[in-house]
Parts: structure tokens; C-alpha cells; sequence
């Protein structure tokens, strides 16, 4: 293996790529992992230098606090590339940001925003192969960093491993799925980490899904955990509702993740002239909608998926259908995003990141 050193980071390259593997006109979300990651330690109070390495397995201790504690973050990324073979991001300053103020809450250190932002840029550049053309597909990017360090005691880790794998991805989701209204359990509460993406947040979630999905629903809306009236979460996307003309979404809380794509479709919906409403909403709000002929479309915002069309809801025993509207917001926001995503309008945003 050849070995090549950055100011920042040393890389050390597969002897051989598994390009050949992979049949890039059928990629499922997630499965196949590009030839590279990179990693970095945290030891002895400070970051490590980084390496970028072959893609490979992790080893760890049985006594490894990750699996005792749960201290373990995350982020999702998506990398583009355009017709003329040049690649970017999307607004990843935002997912830098956010990893570390996950990271914060959990008690594991901060990760330096150079490292992160070199390392990404270096790790595309070295696997810009593997970054899929075909519409709708990209290359995901999961930033992760977990407790490392060993001991049964109740206490954060003294070490730390902060990663960046890749996976060349088709379209998350496809068509419109039909969702639950959540009465029962929650996903996250006041004072407590919804607001991060740990890893846990989504471990509590499978089960009232399965659940759902037992019923004949592919996902579950989230509501808040004290009465269960108010609406604010997707599954694992942030939720829109559009009542008449207006768009509709929650604010961001202790309980609510400040999600780039949710932030970025306010920003568009509002430069299209939508009006937008950044406020609480109950389910006996959208019921009425519902039963008025009001309740115009509703979807889900995040970056696997972009945008995912809601065809309805059910909700106390009752189902609630939700119309396929001609020139619906949804098909509208999701082209600005991809458009920009892919370079093939104008950014006006300045949320494209050139990876070069």
C-alpha cells in the first residue's frame, strides 16, 4: 500500500478498488461501502492525526463504552456529482456543526472543524469514482463518532473514534407512504436529546414503528411526549404540512432536530413566494384540515430522502386520505433542493460546496 502525507492527514490507499462489485444502475440506500474511511482517535485529551485508510472493520473491546452507554453520534451527508464530473455538498458546514453539538450534549469531545472539513474533502477526492450519476442516486456520507474507551464504570469515555464512511446510494424512498400518528410512546422529551442525532434516539424508535407497520403504515408522526397533541416529527425526517396555501411546520426544540434539508426548504418555499408558518400545530388541527378538504399535501423533509409524500394518516381508529395535487409543493421544493444539490441551477443560496 502506497502512502501519502497532508499537513493534516496521512492516507493510506486500498491495493485494489471494488468498483467492479458493485452494479451502480441498482444501488440500494446504504448497502455497498466505498474503498476508503476515514478515522481519527481521541486519546489522552486530544485528537490523533487523522488518517484516511482502506474501508475495513473496527475492533474493539467487549468492555468498549459504547456498548454500555450509548455515547455514539452521527450525521448524514450526501455528495453530487455534475454532468461535468465535478462533485459537491451540501451546506456540509451545517453537518459539521450540528455533529458537534450532538457530541456536546453527550459528553464526547468536539471534533475540530479543520480536520472534519479536510478529511471529507480528501476522502471524496481519493473515492470520486464511486459517486453515482444516475438520477436520484448520490454517494452518502456518515460522519460517526463513538466511545472507544474501555471499563464497565458509569462514565463518559476517556477515548473516542471519530469516523467517515461513504456508500453509493439510490433513492431512500419511492412513492408516497402512509403514515401512523404516534399516542402512545414518544420520541424524545423535554430536557433529554432529541435534538441531537444520537444513535439511541433511533434504537426507540424501531419498535412503535414495527408496530405501525404491523397495522399496514409505513411510518409513524411523532407527537409531543407530555399530551400527545402536537405534531412534530416524521419518523426520522423532520414534518410539513401544507392547510390551504400555507406551509406549515414545528419549530426546532430540545425535542426536535434542526434539520439542514428542513431549514433549506423554509428558505426556498419562502423565496417561491409560499407562505410559511413556523409554529405548533395540533393532530386535532390537521384532522380538521382533513375533514374540511384543507389538508392539501404532507411529507417528510430529510437528507436521505429529501423530500417523502405523505398519502395519508391514521389516527384514533380512523384513516384520513391526503390528495395527489397537480404541481404539489413537495415536487416543487424537492426540485430547487436537487437542482442545486446536482448543479443544475443556480445556487443563489450559496449552499453548494465545491469539492475541489
Amino acid at each position: 500500500m502506497s502512502t501519502e502525507v497532508s499537513t493534516l492527514i496521512k492516507v493510506e490507499k486500498a491495493k485494489t478498488s471494488k468498483l467492479d462489485q458493485v452494479d451502480f444502475s441498482n444501488l440500494p440506500f446504504g448497502k455497498h461501502h466505498t474503498d476508503h474511511m476515514f478515522v481519527c482517535d481521541y486519546k489522552n485529551g486530544k485528537w490523533q492525526q487523522p488518517q484516511i485508510v482502506p474501508y475495513q472493520n473496527i475492533s474493539l473491546d467487549p468492555s468498549a463504552k459504547i456498548f454500555h452507554y450509548g455515547q455514539s453520534v452521527f450525521e448524514g451527508m450526501k455528495a453530487y456529482k455534475d454532468a461535468d464530473g465535478n462533485v459537491f455538498l451540501f451546506r456540509p458546514d451545517e453537518n459539521q456543526r450540528r455533529i458537534n453539538i450532538s457530541s456536546k450534549r453527550l459528553a464526547m469531545p468536539e471534533f475540530p472543524e479543520e480536520y472534519f472539513m479536510e478529511g471529507l474533502k480528501m476522502l471524496l477526492k481519493l473515492d470520486s469514482d464511486w459517486i453515482p450519476t444516475t438520477d436520484g442516486s448520490s454517494l452518502y456520507v456518515r460522519p460517526f463518532v463513538f466511545a472507544s474507551g474501555n471499563g464497565f464504570h458509569a462514565s463518559p469515555s476517556d477515548e473516542y473514534k471519530f469516523v467517515i464512511a461513504c456508500s453509493p446510494s439510490g433513492p431512500y424512498f419511492s412513492g408516497r407512504v402512509n403514515v401512523l400518528i404516534e399516542e402512545k410512546y414518544s420520541r424524545s422529551a423535554n430536557g433529554g436529546v432529541g435534538f441531537a442525532k444520537a444513535g439511541g434516539n433511533y434504537a426507540g424508535q424501531f419498535y412503535p414503528t414495527q408496530l405501525a407497520i404491523e397495522k399496514g403504515y409505513q411510518q409513524v408522526i411523532w407527537t409531543d411526549d407530555t399530551t400527545h397533541e402536537y405534531i412534530e416529527e416524521a419518523g426520522a425526517m423532520n414534518v410539513f404540512v401544507r392547510i390551504g396555501d400555507t406551509l406549515v411546520t414545528s419549530p426546532v426544540s430540545e425535542r426536535i432536530l434542526d434539520g439542514v434539508t428542513r431549514k433549506s426548504i423554509i428558505a426556498i418555499a419562502e423565496d417561491e413566494g409560499i407562505n410559511v408558518e413556523v409554529r405548533k400545530f395540533t393532530v386535532h388541527e390537521l384532522v380538521a384540515a382533513a375533514e374540511k378538504g384543507m389538508l392539501m399535501e404532507m411529507f417528510g423533509a430529510g437528507t436521505a430522502a429529501v423530500i417523502s409524500p405523505i398519502s395519508g394518516f391514521g389516527y384514533k381508529g380512523k384513516d384520513y386520505a391526503i390528495p395527489d395535487v397537480e404541481n404539489s409543493y413537495a415536487t416543487r421544493l424537492k426540485k430547487r433542493i436537487t437542482d442545486i444539490q446536482y448543479n443544475r441551477a443556480e445556487d443563489k443560496f450559496g449552499w453548494r460546496f465545491l469539492v475541489e
